[in-house]
């Protein structure tokens, strides 16, 4: 009663079996079967309620396909040995092997193509549930970070030459609008791929009542598809996670770049933990910042698999084609990829040490404060690009005689304009600098603790329910939500 295949009837001769290997992609959309077995044991319900099977079958279905779950949670290695072409195939002949020739009864009015893109939408929509709370993690260590930190004085930079100073709270605080960016990213993509497909068949729908919005609800998707061409060879929702996973990992290459830079000896503003670094197999003085730079390596892989998959869509008509078999090695490797880096990036974050002497004092060293001298001016109603001029000169002359501008002689700034008196030097204090950026966004103190209030009331905001999908941690608790006699 078991298939060696789930077509064949049409062929003569025998399949090469070069070809079956290039063909075959179970070793990889194995990573399927929960979704597959889910997907099937509501279509199992559906085809009972357009009559294709008795109450009796579809119980004897639904069992079947449990007992195919749970032989694969306790023998993982069962499906590696299978010959089965791909995860479709093993789960129906497993199946076969459990209900007999019933088993065949389940692909009724439905084909792979409307199975893979089901299986794949219940998939990606789960992981990406687990990768919104990895996210929420890392927003909350960075936030405990911003917290721990919210005085120190860093400076900062633009075109990697020093520019002004900044809280190092506030500098945190960037990233985290970032992060937050890339969870709406994410969130407006699983809204998109929240559609389920099942019931297109091949290419041009199905002829069964199977009730595809009952369907739809069962397995926790929202919506269905409104076109049975577009629903199986659609993957946008394959390309709209690989695109806000590679806006994350260019966020964490740009953040990991900060901090490999800050903790070199030349500057010195913070240390890796010993437990998040590596050392040199030849030279013993090397504390190396491997998992920031694995963190900024890995950025070019995601990227890369956007790119193939942009490609791979570009030239297919439609409907279905064979190029979508190359939509899920890519994409299982960006969900690892990207899974492994939001908590190393948080350990990180929550481990590391940082110098705030050592800040303050490149902060103070590098003229960062020469904009004061220009706003000082300014506030006695000298036009600003006049005083930008006489900012720039004073700042030349201090660099000649080898000063910083607080240690300039009043003599100095006089020279330049009668308009300097002696309390341009509380101008050039940093923490009188920071505290007068005082407008919403702005590096002072008080804006800062502000915007950090906000951002962790951020981090709490859940998805809009109409926007969610039900949610997926595990097909075991699925199932037991929807017993069957």
């Amino acid at each position: 009663m078991r298939p060696k295949r789930l077509w064949g009837g049409r062929f003569a001769a025998e399949e090469d079996p070069l070809f079956a290997e290039f063909n075959a992609s179970l070793r990889f959309d194995r990573e399927l079967i929960e979704a597959d077995v889910q997907g099937s044991i509501a279509y199992a319900r559906a085809l009972e309620r357009a009559g294709v099977v008795t109450a009796r079958e579809k119980a004897r279905l639904i069992a079947g396909l449990k007992t195919i779950l749970k032989d694969h949670h306790n023998e993982p290695a069962r499906i590696v040995r299978s010959s089965a072409e791909d995860v479709h195939t093993y789960v129906e002949n497993a199946l076969a092997e459990k209900v007999g020739s019933l088993a065949l009864k389940l692909h009724t009015g439905r084909s792979r193509n409307d199975q893979v893109a089901t299986d794949m939408r219940l998939y990606l929509m789960a992981r990406c549930e687990e990768i919104e709370a990895q996210l929420a993690g890392l927003l909350r260590a960075l936030a405990a970070a911003a917290r721990r930190c919210h005085m120190v004085i860093l400076p900062g930079y633009t075109h990697l030459q020093g520019a002004q100073p900044v809280l190092l709270s506030h500098y945190l605080l960037a990233y985290g609008e970032m992060f937050l960016r890339d969870r709406e990213r994410l969130r407006k993509a699983v809204e998109r791929m929240d559609v389920c497909p099942l019931g297109s068949g091949a290419l041009a729908g199905t002829p069964y009542r199977v009730r595809r919005e009952a369907l739809a609800r069962e397995l926790g998707f929202s919506r269905i598809s409104e076109n049975s061409l577009d629903a199986v060879s659609d993957r946008d929702f394959v390309i709209d996670f690989l695109h806000f996973a590679s806006v994350l990992m260019m966020h964490f290459s740009r953040m990991a770049e900060d901090l490999i830079i800050y903790s070199s000896a030349e500057f010195g503003f913070v240390q890796m933990s010993d437990s998040v670094a590596s050392g040199s197999s030849l030279m013993p003085q090397k504390k190396n910042p491997d998992a920031l730079e694995l963190v900024r390596g890995k950025t070019g892989r995601v990227y890369g698999h956007l790119m193939a998959m942009l490609s791979t869509m570009k030239g297919q008509p439609l409907a279905y084609n064979k190029d979508l078999q190359e939509d899920k090695e890519g994409l299982f490797d960006t969900i690892q990829t990207v899974t492994s880096c939001i908590p190393m990036l948080r350990r990180v974050l929550e481990t590391m040490s940082v110098d705030p002497e050592r800040m303050r004092a490149q902060a103070e060293s590098g003229y960062l404060n020469a904009t004061e001298v220009a706003d000082y001016l300014v506030a006695r109603n000298i036009p600003f690009r006049e005083a930008h001029h006489a900012a720039g000169r004073i700042v030349r002359r201090a660099m000649e005689l080898g000063v910083l501008l607080k240690d300039l002689p009043i003599d100095e700034y006089r020279r330049i304009s009668p308009l300097f008196s002696e309390d341009v030097y509380s101008w050039l204090d940093l923490e009188n600098l920071v505290g007068r950026r005082i407008e919403r966004g702005g590096t002072a103190p008080r804006q800062v603790g502000e915007a950090l209030r906000r951002f962790v009331r951020k981090i709490g905001r859940t998805t809009p329910r109409r926007s969610r999908p039900a949610s997926r941690p595990g097909l075991q608790r699925g199932l037991r939500r929807r017993p069957d006699r």
